[in-house]
């Protein structure tokens, strides 16, 4: 299938577009590994490093959740080419899912965690099917407005709080040896949320070397030679849909035991803006990229933020600026910088053009 991609011009997954292949072809199997683990240990002690205050912890939680919530919405727009409007309703969907079932029915944390993904699943696979010949522009239209019928819901339903949503949503308390693990603070809250998004990120780079996203990406930049090589491209889309839709659920949950309560504001305009923006800042395609995006916005936001209403300007016209600039984030920017800096080395047409896509 690899061959398949490579014979379409699209040698994205396997070269520039890939943040990390180039490099990780030149160590082992073992090397890469060691790498992998030591860049882990060190991202889960950078609150410690960085004072170890409460707003610290604060921050890198609130990374690690709009990190996972932003990935879903990647997998759509880097592996799919379609910009989905819509993503807030799944990330809405796992917190409200969880702070009903904790709050009206008394679930305990990981009941209400598997009914969240399960909740987001199926609601991908409707918004999916409902999408299935729609392209572009008409795609992104009905996305939003799956999303804008979700905040009637929840803002309508009685059950669901209307307005003012769902309040008391309880500690976040999981099993442990010896007891029960209490999270209490956000420095409580940190381990959980790193390791959700270590296995987040873990899932994206499987899902990268996976067949179902080799085909995705057949589709989106040659989806004829996609059907001739046996892809029902049908199909891959709503899978990788489907598949997209757990991963922004996931943050929802956690958010939910995060923030104590779960309102409306979850499915607006800012939070599509925010995941939009850390996927395309860095660059599509970037196996960490929405991570570094979700910590620049969040960092501003916490740590240096010029107010509310002021900070979702500064967050639109980032998006803006990077899209006039390079529409590529980051990445194409550095492309653009190194071809300029060394022409000779610049690649061919048509291998730029499957690089950039």
């Amino acid at each position: 299938m690899t061959n398949a991609v490579h014979a379409g011009h699209a040698p994205a997954p396997t070269s520039s577009g890939d943040g990390t292949a180039g490099r990780s072809r030149r160590l082992g199997p073992g090397a890469r590994v060691s790498a992998w683990l030591v860049l882990a240990v060190a991202g889960f002690l950078v609150p410690a490093a960085l004072g170890g205050s409460t707003q610290i912890y604060t921050t890198c939680v609130l990374v690690a959740i709009f990190a996972m919530m932003s990935y879903g919405a990647d997998v759509v727009l880097s592996y799919l080419g379609e910009v989905s409007l819509g993503h807030t309703l799944f990330w809405a969907a796992g917190a409200y899912a969880t702070a009903y079932f904790t709050v009206k029915s008394g679930w305990g944390p990981l009941p209400s965690l598997l009914a969240s993904l399960a909740i987001a699943a199926v609601l991908a696979l409707l918004v999916g099917l409902a999408t299935l010949r729609t392209r572009e522009f008409v795609f992104s239209l009905v996305t939003y407005a799956t999303a804008i019928i979700g905040l009637s819901v929840v803002s309508n339903v009685s059950g669901l709080g209307g307005s003012d949503g769902i309040v008391g949503v309880p500690l976040l308390t999981l099993p442990a040896i010896g007891g029960s693990y209490v999270a209490r603070t956000d420095a409580d809250i940190w381990p959980i949320a790193y390791v959700l998004l270590v296995l987040v990120v873990f899932f994206i780079a499987r899902f990268r070397r996976s067949r179902l996203g080799a085909n995705a990406l057949m589709t989106q930049m040659n989806p004829g030679l996609a059907t001739t090589m046996g892809v029902d491209v049908r199909r891959t889309r709503v899978l990788v849909f489907v598949v997209s839709a757990p991963i922004s659920a996931l943050a929802g949950w956690l958010y939910a035991f995060q923030r104590s309560y779960v309102s409306p504001d979850l499915l607006s305009a800012s939070f599509l803006l925010f995941m939009l923006t850390a996927v395309i800042l860095p660059g599509r395609r970037q196996l960490l990229g929405p991570l570094v995006g979700a910590a620049l916005i969040t960092a501003q936001q916490q740590l240096a933020s010029f107010g509310g209403d002021v900070d979702k300007i500064v967050l639109g016209g980032v998006l803006a600026l990077v899209l006039l600039v390079s529409p590529n984030g980051f990445a194409g920017l550095g492309r653009l910088l190194v071809r300029r800096r060394h022409p000779a080395a610049e690649a061919s047409p048509a291998a730029t053009a499957a690089a950039d896509e």
